[in-house]
């Protein structure tokens, strides 16, 4: 994926989190960040690959952007990697 391409996923999920309450919530407790933090950070280096990771981290709202951006799963992680993340394991039980 180009860094392109997933810096416009990477927006595309931003703005999916921005327009639910709860998730925008549920972002802001677990990121420390408010409405200026975001625009503080979004110009930062590995901004947008925290947000691909933090969307990944909860499989329904993944699952929810998935469906509303009709993407495929994968996509966040290859997003998430072109944008310089570092690749995730997840823990499997």
């Amino acid at each position: 994926m180009s860094a392109e391409a997933a810096e416009a996923l990477a927006i595309q999920a931003l703005g999916f989190l921005a327009e639910d309450s709860e998730r925008l919530t549920r972002f802001f407790g677990v990121t420390g960040l408010d409405p200026s933090g975001i625009r503080d950070q979004v110009g930062e280096p590995g901004f947008l690959a925290g947000v691909l990771a933090y969307l990944a981290s909860d499989d329904e709202t993944a699952r929810d952007f998935v469906a509303q951006a009709g993407c495929a799963p994968d996509d966040i992680f290859r997003a998430h990697i072109a944008l310089g993340g570092q690749p995730w394991e997840r823990e499997i039980p």
